[in-house]
């Protein structure tokens, strides 16, 4: 581990631990600071033992090498020292992890919305098919999906779906999902059997606590109205529907998933602090250096991010130009590969920020 800077952190924060289980051993301390010390003291855990144990592996290895002109262990010595560097290697690539700043959001449930982009019936038709990968995708997580509003085409696409989506590290899981996703393919309705290139957009958005998003009563115009659709469950004949208007940054949103008015009304205030607490961060995100945009990752909603090539069986991420030939498979839920590849991307751009 080169850079002295990552030294220095790494200090400060055992220097810090061992300060605040000094604090805590006291005896002195009020039950609130008790809970806000021992949740400082978890935060640092993991990385002041990691770092322990690094120096003590340094330690290791400088006895070893003062062993190696012994004639009778030197070749013992020789061989544990490799052993030792190769630990030594692991434990610094995951200091470096380790020190990186957390997402305060990565914890957080997310409102997922999907609209259809250029290409008419098409990019409704793909629209519907992300839904049903997001679908599979939390169906193998565990994570529950429930769709809020949706605006059905009558061939079974979607113009617009918002769902949330619950779920341990949710949010850490799905924020890379954000941008356009394009497809190539040749539609049912193509008689020349030409390919045709359609698009879809994708937003994820943390949902906020209660305490991140206070919304004022008086800065909201709420509307009902009569749900409709293309039949079925979704139509109904009271004015269950409900629009949400937030005067002060014109965010509209409605819900009309729910036969119940309070429901509805209650899932449409949720989308909107998602949606305000969305815009303050996306203003924090604009004021950053580009350097910083480049550590946290795409923040840029009209940006192509994938390709999904029917043809050829082929998705490609433009990102970080990884290119898989299951698209089925994919399709059916199977994004693993993609969002470790992506999340282990953007921390490695992370931790050049961190040691430049």
């Amino acid at each position: 581990m080169s850079h002295n800077n990552i030294f220095r952190k790494l200090e400060d924060r055992e220097l810090r631990f061992s300060e605040i289980e000094r604090e805590l051993n006291s005896g002195e301390l009020e039950p609130e600071q008790i809970k806000a010390l021992s949740k400082e003291r978890s935060d640092l855990e993991d990385t002041v033992f990691k770092y322990r144990e690094y120096k003590e592996l340094l330690n290791n290895i400088e006895e070893n090498k003062t062993l190696l002109g012994d004639d009778e262990v030197g070749e013992l010595a020789r061989e544990e020292l490799v052993k030792l560097e190769r630990n030594k290697m692991e434990l610094e690539n995951s200091l470096k992890f380790l020190l990186l700043p957390k997402d305060p959001d990565d914890n957080k449930n997310i409102i997922l919305e999907i609209r259809a982009g250029t290409g008419g019936d098409e990019a409704a038709l793909f629209a519907s098919e992300l839904l049903r990968m997001y679908t599979r995708y939390c169906e193998n997580h565990n994570f529950k999906l429930t769709i809020m509003d949706m605006n059905e085409t009558g061939i079974g696409g979607i113009k617009e779906v918002i769902a949330t989506i619950e779920g341990k590290n949710v949010f850490r899981k799905l924020k890379y999902e954000s941008g356009v996703h394009r497809v190539q393919r040749i539609p049912s309705t193509e008689t020349g059997g030409r390919i045709h290139t359609s698009t879809a957009t994708v937003a994820v958005l943390p949902e906020p606590e209660d305490v991140d998003v206070e919304i004022d009563e008086k800065d909201l115009k709420i509307d009902t109205y009569r749900a409709s659709g293309p039949g079925g469950q979704h139509v109904n004949k009271t004015d269950s529907a409900i629009r949400i208007t937030h005067i002060p940054s014109g965010i509209v949103v409605q819900c009309q998933e729910e036969r119940s008015q309070h429901k509805n009304r209650a899932h449409a205030l949720r989308m909107l602090k998602a949606k305000l607490y969305d815009l303050e961060e996306q203003k924090k995100f604009q004021e950053r250096s580009e350097t910083r945009k480049n550590q946290v990752g795409t923040g840029e909603r009209s940006e192509k991010i994938r390709t999904y090539n029917f043809p050829q069986s082929r998705i490609t991420d433009h990102r970080i130009g990884l290119t898989v030939q299951n698209i089925d498979a994919v399709m059916d839920g199977g994004l693993d590969e993609f969002i470790d590849d992506l999340t282990t991307h953007f921390q490695s751009e992370s931790i050049k920020q961190l040691t430049a």
